[in-house]
């Protein structure tokens, strides 16, 4: 009977073959939005991750022969952690853009005091901007957005494969941009109640001036309360091409990683 004898070689190789994706993977799935929510249980995530390297371990070319604990095996298992997680946050930043309009908004109608707590990030938010990230998340998720994001993960071991370098600087460099697009679709999004609630103050300005005797304080606020709520609900009709354009312009400057 003929002794059936496996190299180290070929351990590291058949172990390779799903645990280098698997760093790739499950650093996209920690970063990414939904998926990467503290409401998602840890085990989930891992078994995503796991069902996710088997599906594209085959598709991929041979995994590399280097060992885990050598210092070029360590290079990788950062290299690729760091791919995963530019990935992901990345595509997080783009759909942060809409929570912080909302923060914008808060501000401006005087609800900035009114937080609540984000149960995906962990922190306190304006409750409006808890609305529209509510609201773009369930756009995100009823136009397949996760499975474009899924897509882009794929594509990724095209340009970045496994044996090849990670970021250049300007990857580097389009992932800080990403930062100033926020601000800016923010800004594009909430600028529209914030023209119409500066004429509202600016005509309280000049009853101000017209009869000092009025508080404006008192009276101001809760008719800026009521016209921010109607000035949102008018907006809402604008609201589902506005976000297919920011996503697609998120999304293409995403997609500017991988090229």
């Amino acid at each position: 009977m003929q002794e059936l004898i496996i190299t180290e070689e070929q351990l590291n190789q058949f172990i390779g073959q799903y645990l280098w994706p698997m760093l790739r993977i499950g650093a996209f799935y920690m970063a990414a939005p939904i998926v990467g929510a503290r409401t998602v249980p840890a085990r989930l995530r891992i078994i995503l991750t796991l069902f996710t390297a088997i599906l594209v371990a085959p598709v991929l070319p041979p995994a590399p022969t280097i060992s885990f604990m050598s210092a070029e095996g360590m290079i990788m298992i950062i290299k690729e952690v760091l791919i995963g997680l530019g990935l992901g946050f990345s595509i997080q930043v783009v759909l942060q853009a809409f929570l912080l309009a909302g923060q914008y908004i808060s501000q401006k109608m005087g609800l900035g005091f009114a937080s609540m707590n984000d149960p995906a990030n962990g922190v306190s938010v304006a409750i409006i901007s808890q609305f529209y990230l509510l609201l773009t998340t369930l756009l995100f998720l009823s136009s397949n957005g996760h499975l474009i994001i899924i897509q882009l993960l794929i594509d990724s071991y095209q340009r970045f494969p496994l044996l090849a370098s990670g970021f250049s600087d300007q990857q580097f460099s389009i992932i800080v941009h990403l930062g100033s697009w926020m601000f800016a679709a923010a800004l594009l999004i909430s600028l529209p109640l914030f023209t119409a609630l500066m004429i509202v103050n600016i005509s309280f300005g000049v009853m101000s001036r017209a009869a000092p005797q009025m508080n404006i304080f008192s009276v101001g606020f809760p008719i800026t309360l009521l016209f921010g709520f109607i000035l949102m609900w008018f907006s809402l009709a604008n609201f589902l091409p506005l976000y297919f354009e920011l996503m697609e312009e998120g999304m293409g400057l995403v997609g500017g990683l991988l090229k």
